[in-house]
């Protein structure tokens, strides 16, 4: 196929992609702001209503308002102020239109990583289409959600272009690599979500990019090397989870232990994939709030989670070399959940729509290119 032939279809899957995207969400730009977190990040907030000046962005990096410190996402609501006032609905089509970025920015970084078209914007289509994303799109607040996705995206476009780069020995492999550290910095100062980021490029570095000891294409890289590259991105990931912690102690966001225990804590672990894994499949009963509820060890919820998670984890071990995307996919979905599954406790919900952005593209991915192998058997 000529090189601008497959330009042009990658184009096309773009376009259909952004226009399924925006036309869903287009009915937002007549939504109000809601009572719940939007007094405090835009609709009461003085300092982001008075835009981009030296005192907001001096208050943005050094105030931890909102149980948070998250200086580009202020930063970001104070442009949207200073550019669009108090228009609730042009707030929320910023939302819109960075969900249709990330969701083309899914198609290409699997595209690159892994070639496949179709089984790519499949993934891509999932994910901007799924019930369970809409709270992360279609609530002002929530611009963190789709702000921090944005970088992370990019941090893992630009680290395959750092590994493709580094293959050829070229010296455009350290010009990716610092751009991939500084969109993870900008990623982990909109939302400290991406603080399990390290662990999903190891993941990559297993399938698709086959970078381990052994796997084609591997030019010998150790196991040491691989964790050593990925240094940077730790030492990042412990100062945003430090920092996050001390924000949100401070400000009495965290369950104390003593309040919560840590066995009652690893009681609800299984209880609360399950229940995301419920409704991904069978997205009902969705709302804003869901009001934690201890679980028990004989709990059925529990017990049937347990069951499911060991199930599906040995699976994808089973089948690590026959079907390397199965354990990828599935150990992006329950890693990328570990920071809010309840281990630390913030609030009182027992889980919520907008943790599983980024989690679901793990999911996604295992979900098409299993159906696709089925697909091509059958």
């Amino acid at each position: 196929m000529k090189p601008d032939s497959t330009k042009a279809r990658v184009g096309i899957v773009c376009a259909l992609l952004a226009a399924a995207t925006l036309a869903t969400f287009w009915p937002v730009r007549t939504h109000d702001f809601v009572n719940f977190d939007d007094p405090d990040y835009v609709s009461a907030n003085p300092m982001v209503q008075a835009g981009l000046t030296l005192d907001s962005v001096r208050w943005a990096f050094t105030q931890s308002h909102s149980s948070n410190w998250h200086p580009v996402t202020w930063l970001s609501h104070m442009l949207d102020c200073q550019l669009l006032g108090l228009n609730a609905g042009a707030h929320h089509l910023v939302n819109v239109v960075f969900h249709v970025v990330n969701t083309v920015l899914v198609f290409l970084l699997f595209l690159r990583l892994t070639g496949e078209r179709w089984r790519s914007a499949w993934v891509a289509g999932l994910f901007a289409l799924h019930p369970l994303h809409v709270e992360s799109v279609a609530w002002i607040s929530e611009r963190k959600d789709v702000l921090s996705a944005f970088f992370g995206l990019l941090t893992l476009i630009a680290y395959a272009r750092y590994v493709g780069e580094s293959r050829v020995r070229s010296a455009k492999s350290k010009v990716f690599y610092l751009l991939a550290l500084i969109c993870f910095s900008l990623g982990l100062m909109s939302k400290p979500m991406l603080v399990t980021w390290p662990c999903v490029m190891l993941l990559l570095d297993f399938w698709p990019l086959n970078r381990f000891p052994g796997e084609p294409r591997s030019r010998g890289r150790s196991i040491a090397w691989l964790l050593l590259e990925k240094v940077p991105f730790a030492a990042l990931t412990i100062a945003s989870s430090v920092v996050t912690v001390i924000v949100q102690r401070g400000s009495g966001a965290t369950v104390p232990l003593d309040a919560l225990p840590l066995s009652s804590r690893l009681t609800q672990m299984p209880a609360s994939y399950l229940r995301y894994l419920g409704k991904t499949f069978w997205p009902e009963n969705l709302a804003a709030f869901y009001p934690y509820t201890a679980a028990e060890w004989d709990s059925e919820l529990t017990l049937v989670g347990l069951a499911v998670l060991a199930a599906v984890s040995a699976w994808g071990l089973r089948q690590l070399r026959r079907r390397p995307f199965l354990a990828v996919g599935w150990f992006w979905f329950i890693g990328t959940l570990v920071p809010v599954i309840g281990l630390v406790q913030v609030g009182r919900q027992s889980i919520a729509d907008r943790y599983t952005y980024l989690p679901h593209i793990g999911l996604f991915v295992l979900l098409v290119w299993l159906a696709a192998e089925m697909f091509d058997r059958f």
